[in-house]
């Protein structure tokens, strides 16, 4: 039966706790023979991340038990957490950050022993040499020195350390080819970031494990190098944006050359290590993930004619594509759904058999959910930006007549991140309730190709917030959404993206931000080495430190705003949060304001992500005057006008 219920109040089976309860996060597929191995993010577990084995006879095992997490912190975003050799496996773990070998009974015993100054990464195996080639990075004692990040040995018998290369600032992806006498790594140095500009360099290994004089292969200041790969003829494959698009190259015998020019995307911004865009079938054919405006597919490329075949995508079923590897026809993925939650998922190329091998939740839900409609919108400049409209939406609720929703944006991190159409639970706790939600790939997103990508360079804090606003424009045109009820939210990056919103424009009535940015100079000052000079690009001069940080704005900030911050997050420190909540409580603007002690950079633990979210809707609901049908926590706000409810 369906009851008239004003938007915004609508009862809904999708609670917070089921957001994360008895769910988990994949990633890191990767395959050694019939056995498949995937990490694990267990928010019940307070974020500890597990190592999973599922063994060709279908028996499932947790190799790394409480209290080892296998997470590494170079880079504060890591990635490239474990590798495999072909009996043993070695893993990083984030209480010490030392690796740690897991042999063939399943004992564990530690490898290095460095102290909590060290780091590891994006490790792979020199059998020739009996050591891990890996991604190192030593940080001082001294808290103003910047961290050295080094291509690095380990030794396997005695867990001695080597630095082998340091010329360059950052490194990622050792990568030895099937002989094992060549090597390959990507590289990079301030002010980039990866993604705006790396090296592929090439060196050969002596008979005692030197390193010979490194050769750069392909890449430049205006070109983004990324997941170098072998094949086993001994060509290397590696994906390059220098045709404005991340595209598949390889390089032989014959040189370089590009494996199919193509307008699209192969691949996202190595903001952590470990990604796997590609697999190869066999030594012609490759199966890769293609980024498309409708959303991505899977294709096969022949290396031999530059062909691609589509072989999988939106009318599947599936509209994301994670962490690909490959046994011949036998492709193996991390899966979204537009109406359930992720799986790792097997597609043979052959037959088109598809097999479900693990879920990220074990619960079934029978709720229809609010799908996603791609919207390409004009903005004020003359160019398109692009976004995902949800719709409220709920089996058992209608709204009165002539009423519309109030709207929820979501400005993602990054900012070169992007969204999708996969299923967001978060998005659901608000459609489910009766509010409309649009998630936004503004200028700066990545899968549009890299002009769309550097468009934001230099005008972080103007395009961005520019298309979140045309975005709700046009919304407000179609009638989709009540102009008087528009909220904002976003994390990180996001949270700038917000916290600039709300300070520079009218349009957004409150917002949120979680561990978001206000004080642009105060970032620079405290953030870690990895995005130290990251502002550079997108600021382009110092004046902007100043003139686009929102702490400087406050006199066009009259709406309220809640900020969630974690006490450990080393990429955007708490001050930032607590100048911010302490302005807007100097000027009499409703505030609140809630800190996570032991979270860091966006939050793990299940009971804290329940708590932000219900209080996100519980301020909301109480700044735009809306009686939720929920029990929602008490949120503590400043500032609150008295009689408000």
């Amino acid at each position: 039966m369906t009851e008239i219920i004003p938007y915004g109040a609508w009862p809904s089976e999708i609670s917070a706790a089921s957001v994360v309860e008895g769910v988990v996060g994949f990633s890191e597929l990767k395959l050694r023979g019939d056995d498949l191995f995937w990490l694990e993010s267990r928010p019940q577990q307070q974020g500890r991340t597990v190592l999973m084995k599922l063994a060709a006879d279908g028996t499932r095992e947790e190799l790394t038990p409480s209290p080892f997490n296998v997470r590494s912190r170079v880079h504060e975003y890591g990635g490239g957490a474990y590798c495999l050799s072909a009996e043993q496996i070695f893993f990083c773990n984030f209480s010490d950050q030392n690796l740690y070998c897991i042999d063939t009974t399943g004992e564990i015993t530690q490898l290095t022993h460095s102290d909590a100054n060290e780091r590891f990464a994006d490790c792979c195996i020199d059998v020739e040499h009996n050591r891990l080639l890996c991604v190192l990075e030593r940080h001082a004692e001294h808290p103003d020195q910047e961290p050295g990040n080094y291509l690095a040995g380990v030794d396997l018998k005695t867990g001695e350390v080597e630095v082998l290369h340091a010329q360059y600032d950052f490194y990622a992806s050792p990568r030895l080819n099937p002989a094992g006498d060549t090597l390959v790594v990507v590289a990079w140095s301030h002010p980039n970031m990866p993604w705006d500009g790396s090296l592929l360099l090439q060196t050969t290994l002596t008979d005692n494990g030197n390193l010979n004089a490194m050769t750069v292969l392909a890449g430049g200041a205006d070109e983004s190098i990324t997941q170098p790969g072998w094949l086993d003829d001994g060509a290397l494959l590696f994906i390059s944006d220098q045709n404005g698009f991340y595209n598949l190259h390889r390089f032989d015998d014959q040189g370089i050359r590009c494996l199919l020019a193509d307008g699209a995307d192969y691949a996202q911004p190595a903001w952590v290590f470990g990604g796997s865009e590609y697999a190869a079938i066999d030594d012609r054919y490759l199966a890769a993930i293609r980024q498309t405006e409708a959303g991505p597919e899977l294709v096969v490329i022949d290396m031999e004619s530059g062909m691609a075949s589509p072989i999988a995508g939106a009318e599947d079923g599936w509209c994301q594509f994670g962490s690909l590897a490959a046994v011949g026809n036998q492709l193996t993925f991390i899966a979204g759904f537009s109406d359930r939650l992720p799986a790792i998922e097997r597609f043979d190329i052959a037959s088109r058999e598809r097999k479900h091998l693990v879920s990220a939740s074990e619960q079934t839900s029978t709720v229809r959910v609010s799908e996603a409609q791609a919207l390409a919108f004009p903005t004020r400049d003359g160019a398109v930006a692009h976004g995902f409209f949800y719709p409220p939406w709920n089996d058992h609720c209608q709204p009165p007549t002539n009423t519309i929703p109030p709207l929820l944006v979501m400005s993602h991190g990054g900012p070169t991140a992007a969204t999708s159409a996969a299923l967001n639970p978060r998005i659901q706790y608000y459609t489910s309730r009766g509010w409309a939600v649009f998630d936004v790939n503004y200028r700066g997103s990545s899968g549009f190709g890299r002009q769309y990508r550097t468009a934001l360079n230099g005008r972080w804090g103007e395009l961005d917030v520019w298309d979140c606003e045309d975005g709700v424009r046009y919304l407000i045109s179609q009638g989709l959404v009540d102009p008087a009820r528009i909220a904002i939210r976003g994390g990180s990056a996001g949270g700038f993206t917000t916290l600039a919103a709300l300070t520079t424009t009218a349009t957004f009535r409150c917002g949120a931000s979680h561990y978001g940015i206000g004080d642009l100079t105060a970032l620079v000052a405290d953030t870690h080495k990895f995005e130290s000079r990251y502002m550079h690009t997108l600021l382009a001069d110092e004046a902007n430190l100043v003139s686009r940080s929102p702490i400087n704005h406050l006199d066009g900030l009259s709406c309220p705003v809640i900020f969630f911050q974690g006490g450990a997050d080393q990429v955007v420190p708490e001050n930032q949060a607590q100048t911010m909540v302490q302005a807007l409580q100097d000027k009499g603007i409703p505030v609140a304001y809630l800190l996570f002690p032991e979270e860091g950079h966006g939050f793990r633990s299940a009971e804290n992500i329940i708590r932000a979210l219900e209080s996100e809707f519980a301020f909301f609901s109480r700044i735009f005057n809306i009686t939720p049908a929920d029990e929602l926590p008490d949120v503590e706000i400043l500032n609150m006008p008295q009689g408000q409810s």
